[in-house]
C-alpha cells in the first residue's frame, strides 16, 4: 500500500453465523475498485484491519486463502464496539479494509517438511487460510504429511464445521477435531483440550517437522510441553501472536513484547524467537 493508513473500500458480500451462540460471524469482503484486490496481495498467516468510518478499526486474521480469488474472509467475534458494529451490519453495506498487514507463515521453509497445524476457538482464522492454501491441488505436493489439532468448547462452537468434515473425509490430510466437552451421542470425533489430544494424536518430531501454533494465550501455554514431549525443538514450533495486534504498523507501541512489536516483527514467530523475549504473550 502506497498509504498503510488509508484503507481499501469493500462491499460486504455475504454473512454466514460461524458459531451456535452466534457470537462469530464470517464475513465475505469483495472489493470497489479494480485493481485493489490485486493490490491487496497477502500470504496465508496474515492480518488487516477492518475499518468502519465514523466507529473504528480492528484487527483480525485474514480467514480466506491467497488461492481463492474475487474476495477476501473474515471471521470477527463480538467482543466490543467495532465488531458490534460490524454484527450489526448487512450485505451491501460499505466498509475499508487496510492492509495486509504483518508477516506470515514461511512457507519457503515448510516446503517439504512435515507440518502440524494446532488451533482452538476463534483463533482458527489463519489456519483455515493456511489449510485451504496447502490443499490447493498445485500446493498439496509441496508438503509432506499434514496434521491438524483444532478444537472449541464444543460442537457448536467450532469454525467452518462444514469444512472441517470434508477435510477429515480426505485422505491427504489427518484432522484431529476434538471438544471440550459434549453431551452429544452423535459425537464422533475427540474430547479433551487441544494440548491432551496433541499429545496424544500428533507425530513426533523429526528434522523435517514443524508445527504451527495458534490459540488463545493459555492454549498456547499448556501446548508447548506437549509438543517438547513429542520432540518438536524451539525452532520447529511456529507461533502466532495475533491476539496483540494493535495499530498494523508497530506505531502506536502497544503490541510490543520487549524489543519486539507484534504488529510489524510479527505476528509469527518460533518459540525459539519469543523465548528471547519477557514472559508478556
Amino acid at each position: 500500500m502506497e498509504n498503510p493508513y488509508l484503507p481499501y473500500p469493500v462491499r460486504i458480500d455475504d454473512i454466514q453465523i460461524a458459531t451456535e451462540d452466534k457470537s462469530l460471524k464470517t464475513f465475505k469482503f469483495v472489493f470497489l475498485n479494480e485493481g485493489d484486490e490485486e493490490k491487496f496481495s497477502y500470504h496465508a498467516g496474515q492480518f488487516a484491519e477492518l475499518s468502519i468510518p465514523g466507529i473504528g478499526e480492528i484487527p483480525i486474521g485474514i480467514a480466506s486463502s491467497p488461492t481463492e480469488k474475487g474476495f477476501v474472509k473474515f471471521t470477527v467475534f463480538k467482543t466490543g464496539v467495532v465488531t458490534s458494529y460490524l454484527h450489526n451490519m448487512k450485505v451491501g453495506d460499505i466498509m475499508g479494509i487496510r492492509g495486509p498487514l504483518g508477516n506470515w507463515y514461511p512457507w519457503d521453509l515448510l516446503e517439504n517438511k512435515n507440518v502440524v497445524i494446532i488451533g482452538g476457538g476463534f483463533a482458527f482464522t489463519t489456519l483455515r487460510s493456511s489449510i485451504v492454501y496447502m490443499l490447493k491441488e498445485e500446493n498439496r505436493s509441496k508438503f509432506k504429511n499434514i496434521d491438524v489439532v483444532y478444537g472449541a468448547r464444543s460442537p457448536g462452537m467450532l469454525l467452518y464445521r462444514d469444512e472441517l468434515y470434508e477435510w477429515e473425509k480426505r485422505d491427504d490430510i489427518n484432522m484431529h477435531i476434538t471438544v471440550d466437552g459434549t453431551d452429544d451421542p452423535t459425537w464422533k470425533y475427540n474430547t479433551g483440550f487441544v494440548p491432551t489430544i496433541v499429545e496424544e494424536k500428533a507425530p513426533k518430531a523429526d528434522k523435517d517437522s514443524y508445527a504451527i501454533v495458534c490459540g488463545p494465550p493459555i492454549m498456547i501455554k499448556f501446548t508447548q510441553p506437549s509438543l517438547e514431549k513429542l520432540g518438536y525443538k524451539p525452532d520447529q514450533i511456529i507461533m502466532s501472536l495475533e491476539n496483540r495486534m494493535k495499530c498494523g504498523i508497530g506505531m502506536c507501541g502497544r503490541c510490543n513484547i520487549g524489543k519486539e512489536l507484534v504488529c510489524k516483527d510479527g505476528p509469527v514467530f518460533t518459540l525459539e524467537e519469543i523465548n528471547k523475549t519477557p514472559k508478556e504473550y
